[in-house]
C-alpha cells in the first residue's frame, strides 16, 4: 500500500472513529440530562437562577469589546439543555442542538425562553451571513468535527459580526489519553473512563486556538484560565486518585475568545 493510500486509509478510520465517539458522547449526555431533570424536579428557579448569572457573564465580556445590536440576530450553536439563550432575553435568538427536542420536553421551564432547531453544528442550516452574533460555550469538544463547527459559524456571522466561544482546555496528558480510549474503544475493548466516554475529544491550550486557523475571524480577546484551573486543583478535596493526579496534570480550564468575521 502506498503512502497515499496509508494516509487515506488513516484519515478514514480516523473520521470513523469520532463520529463514533461523537455518538456515544449524544446519548450519554442525553442519558445524563434525564437523571438531571428527574433530580433538579421542583428546584428549576434555583438552576435558572444559576444559569441566568453565567448568561449575563459571557454577555458581559462580549458586550465588553462587541456592542450588540437592540435588534441582533443570535444564534446558540449547541444550546444544549440549559444554553445561554434561554436567559439571554434577546427577541430574534435562536439556539441549535440535536438533541433540542429532548430538551425542550425534558426542561421546559426555560426551553421555551428561546427558539430551537434541531440540528448539528457542522451543518448549520442557516444562509450566509444571517447573524449579527453567534455563541457556542463550552461544546465543540464533544462534537465529531470541531474545525467544521468553526467555519460553519464564521459563514452564517454576518461581516464584523460577534462570536462567543468558550471550551475547556487540558493538560496534553489527557489529550493523549482521550485518543487512547478512542482507539481502544474502537477496538472494542469495554473499557469505559467516564470524562473521556463523555467527550470526542480533550484540547489542549494550543489545540483549542488552532480551530481559528484559516478563517475570517479576528480575535478581540482570549483567556485561558490554567492557574485557576490549577489552583482549584490543589485545594479541591480528593475523591479518587484521578483528582489527586489533577494536582499535577491540570485539566478542565476555561478558554474563552471573542472574536469578529471579517471579510476575506
Amino acid at each position: 500500500m502506498g503512502t497515499e493510500n496509508v494516509r487515506q486509509e488513516w484519515g478514514w478510520l480516523r473520521a470513523l472513529r469520532h463520529e463514533q465517539r461523537a455518538e456515544r458522547a449524544l446519548v450519554r449526555q442525553l442519558a445524563n440530562q434525564e437523571r438531571k431533570a428527574h433530580t433538579i424536579a421542583g428546584r428549576e428557579d434555583d438552576v435558572m437562577t444559576r444559569r441566568r448569572q453565567h448568561a449575563r457573564r459571557v454577555r458581559a465580556v462580549l458586550e465588553s469589546l462587541y456592542p450588540i445590536p437592540q435588534e441582533a440576530r443570535i444564534l446558540e450553536v449547541g444550546s444544549g439543555a440549559h444554553g445561554l439563550i434561554f436567559f439571554w432575553d434577546a427577541p430574534r435568538a435562536v439556539g441549535v442542538d440535536p438533541l433540542a427536542l429532548q430538551y425542550a420536553a425534558l426542561f421546559p421551564a426555560w426551553q421555551d425562553r428561546a427558539a430551537t432547531a434541531t440540528a448539528f453544528g457542522e451543518v448549520l442550516p442557516f444562509p450566509d451571513g444571517v447573524f449579527d452574533v453567534v455563541l457556542t460555550d463550552n461544546v465543540v469538544d464533544h462534537a465529531d468535527r470541531p474545525e467544521t463547527i468553526m467555519a460553519e459559524i464564521a459563514r452564517v456571522l454576518k461581516p464584523q459580526g460577534g462570536l462567543y466561544f468558550s471550551v475547556n482546555v487540558h493538560h496534553p496528558a489527557y489529550a493523549l489519553t482521550s485518543v487512547l480510549h478512542g482507539w481502544w474503544n474502537a477496538l472494542g475493548l469495554p473499557l469505559e473512563i467516564t470524562p473521556f466516554a463523555d467527550h470526542t475529544f480533550h484540547l489542549t491550550l494550543d489545540r483549542a486556538r488552532q480551530l481559528f486557523a484559516g478563517l475570517p475571524l479576528r480575535v478581540l480577546y482570549e483567556r485561558a484560565f490554567l492557574e485557576q484551573a490549577k489552583e482549584h486543583a490543589r485545594h479541591a478535596s480528593p475523591r479518587s486518585p484521578g483528582d489527586l493526579l489533577k494536582r499535577i496534570l491540570w485539566k478542565n480550564a476555561l478558554f474563552e475568545v471573542v472574536a469578529v468575521r471579517e471579510d476575506a
